[in-house]
């Protein structure tokens, strides 16, 4: 038995839908906080709540594999993920996959802490494991990209840094792969899109697909924080923005390792293609 935890997110709800492709669906279960909203799945649904740690344990219960998709809580992700780790040692599972950051345990990526953080506790573990190390989501430019369709330009503070993103169902793949498959015990991927692209990039793909001029539009840091204070934004949203551009800047996320795609068998989405399916 698989189960997948944060199966009604984003990315857990595609690496059902990709585990489907090559696991009976008998054999999949959708571990959610909110089980109701997973009804839709297609696979047996349990509740797991990572802050109510009574509630992973019932829904390990008879798990072979288990995917630990990362929480979204920045700040409690930790004892959160511990809570998911020891369920999983208590339930004996034989692989506990977990969707880490690119280099997170070396790199001063802003993200890479709390990642590095709960790697640390799986290995200290024992159990077996599969660190996914997903570089960015296309989709997490989805606001921005939106934007530069609608205003003609597309705007940060990354300079000429580069990013190897891939979108999140072919991350999904690059999972649904380690669960299905053997061989993935204490293994450690870099997962990333085939090719590395610029801010710039990312508005000639928006032109492309409007077919309208847009450019991108270098700020320096302190006035793309302030833009985005303007914008409305959060102090502390604006903050990790900024932070984040830096760390694109300085090539944190530029890194092109290529064991995605040969892990999944085909190339990761084109970026044009990605911006022209959020565009469409």
């Amino acid at each position: 038995m698989i189960v997948v935890t944060g199966a009604n997110g984003h990315l857990g709800r595609l690496v059902i839908e990709a585990l489907k492709q090559t696991v009976p669906a008998g054999r999949i279960v959708a571990a959610a906080r909110r089980p109701e909203k997973a009804a839709d799945l297609g696979v047996e649904v349990r509740e797991a709540d990572y802050d109510r740690p009574d509630t992973l344990k019932t829904a390990f219960d008879g798990a072979e594999k288990v995917l630990l998709i990362s929480g979204s809580e920045v700040g409690k992700r930790v004892p959160q993920h511990t809570a998911v780790v020891e369920a999983a040692e208590q339930a004996g599972v034989s692989l506990l996959a977990y969707t880490s950051a690119p280099k997170a345990d070396t790199s001063p990526l802003i993200l890479a802490p709390e990642h590095k953080a709960t790697e640390e506790v799986i290995r200290d573990s024992g159990l077996p494991y599969a660190i996914l190390r997903n570089n960015w989501y296309i989709e997490n430019y989805e606001q921005s990209i939106r934007q530069a369709a609608e205003t003609g330009a597309y705007v940060g503070s990354a300079g000429e840094g580069r990013v190897a993103g891939a979108t999140r169902a072919d991350y999904a793949a690059g999972a649904a792969a380690v669960l299905a498959g053997e061989g993935h015990e204490n293994k450690v991927y870099e997962f990333s899109g085939d090719t590395a692209f610029s801010y710039a990039d990312i508005a000639a793909a928006v032109a492309e697909a409007t077919g309208k001029d847009v450019t991108y539009q270098d700020l320096s840091p302190e006035d793309h924080r302030a833009a985005l204070l303007a914008a409305g934004l959060p102090e502390e949203t604006a903050g990790f923005l900024v932070a984040l551009d830096g760390n694109t800047r300085d090539g944190l996320l530029s890194e092109a390792t290529g064991e995605l795609a040969r892990l999944i068998g085909r190339p990761t989405t084109p970026l044009r293609d990605a911006v022209a399916k959020l565009l469409a």
